[in-house]
This record gives structure tokens, C-alpha cells and sequence, in this order.
């Protein structure tokens, strides 16, 4: 096979991983105002335009605003589920009631074998004194 005929090499371009873009809150705090301001048909629509937003992050900051106050509504929260603050007394509940467990179950070790003592003495003849009595 010829160099001629072969195939050509075609290079493929790989592109950088996006990135999530991040505002703070003074920016979203200028953007707002500025969009507060927009009073003529199409203002609004150049605004996001020129800072390159789309109309949903106008909606989710206003809506933040409103739900959680202004500065606290436009700070970036945490995402994930809400982690509680440690509180010392968990793990000696988780303690006590594994204990509790432990002696339950010996509880009931203790019990079966006491109804079995009593069936083997009804089956020998042998009379067993009632709890509290002593021989």
C-alpha cells in the first residue's frame, strides 16, 4: 500500500471540561438593581445579553431574595443534606442501647432456662421451692 492512497490522519480536538460558573453575591446584587431599573421593552433582554446570563438566574436570585433575605439569598449554599451538629449524648445513647439489647437478650437465655429447669423437675418428681423461698 502506498503513501498516496493511505488514509489521511484526522485529528480530533479535545476540548477543556466545562466549569460551573460561580457569582457572588455583590455581582448578583448589581445585576438585580440593574434589572430593577429596566424599565423600556427589550432592556432586560440586553442586559443578559451583555453579562451573558440567561432569564432563569434573574428568576432563581429574586426568588432567593425573597425566600431567605438579601444577603443570605444571594450567598451560594452548600449543596448536599443539612449535617446536624454533633451532640455528645448520641453515643452514649448508642451505648445504653446496645447494652439494653445485651441484656434483653440474656434475659430471655435466663428465662428459657428456668422453663426448662421447671419441666425437668416436673418430669424427675422433684419439687422446686417458689422465688423467694429458701430451703
Amino acid at each position: 500500500m502506498n503513501a498516496a492512497t493511505a488514509t489521511p490522519v484526522v485529528e480530533t480536538e479535545v476540548t477543556e471540561k466545562a466549569k460551573r460558573r460561580r457569582f457572588t453575591a455583590e455581582y448578583k446584587r448589581k445585576v438585580l438593581a440593574e434589572a430593577e431599573n429596566c424599565t423600556q421593552a427589550g432592556e432586560i433582554g440586553a442586559l443578559l445579553r451583555r453579562e451573558g446570563l440567561y432569564s432563569s438566574h434573574l428568576t432563581v436570585w429574586r426568588k432567593a431574595v425573597r425566600e431567605r433575605g438579601e444577603l443570605e439569598g444571594l450567598s451560594p449554599r452548600r449543596r448536599g443534606p443539612k449535617v446536624a451538629p454533633k451532640d455528645g449524648r448520641d453515643g452514649k445513647i448508642i451505648e445504653l442501647e446496645r447494652l439494653n439489647a445485651n441484656l434483653q437478650a440474656e434475659l430471655k437465655r435466663a428465662r428459657t432456662v428456668i422453663e426448662i429447669q421447671k419441666k425437668v423437675s416436673e418430669l424427675f418428681g422433684v419439687i422446686l421451692p417458689k422465688s423467694g423461698e429458701t430451703n
